[in-house]
């Protein structure tokens, strides 16, 4: 098998974005934007949190790639490339979680 990373969904997604093709749910997200991105990435994060309460393996790595998917989209209709998350994670390694958190604005 071959490594599938979150940087080939992202390419992928952004191959589908403007594509126009009607089969695509993509482009359709892209076409209604980032308030429906942003609301189907919410169903996905509660769906993900029921198969996690549950138990239910199987339902929880199924909707954790649907949730990781609705993220990736809702990050490039705002334009952020994944790797602007992937150095904020990056520059936290050196904190503990703890810290971090709190070092954060409040409000």
């Amino acid at each position: 098998m071959t490594e599938f990373s979150l940087s080939d969904l992202e390419r992928t997604i952004k191959e589908r974005a403007h594509s126009g093709d009607p089969d695509s749910w993509t482009a359709k997200l892209f076409a209604k934007g980032i308030d429906k991105a942003a609301q189907k990435l919410g169903e996905e994060a509660v769906e993900t949190v029921i198969a996690a309460v549950r138990g239910d393996r199987q339902s929880l790595v199924s909707e954790s790639a649907d949730l990781m998917y609705h993220w990736l989209v809702v990050l490039g209709i705002a334009g952020v490339p994944l790797d602007e998350v992937l150095k904020e994670l990056e520059g936290r390694t050196g904190r503990s979680g703890v810290a971090e958190k709190a070092s954060r604005p409040k409000g």
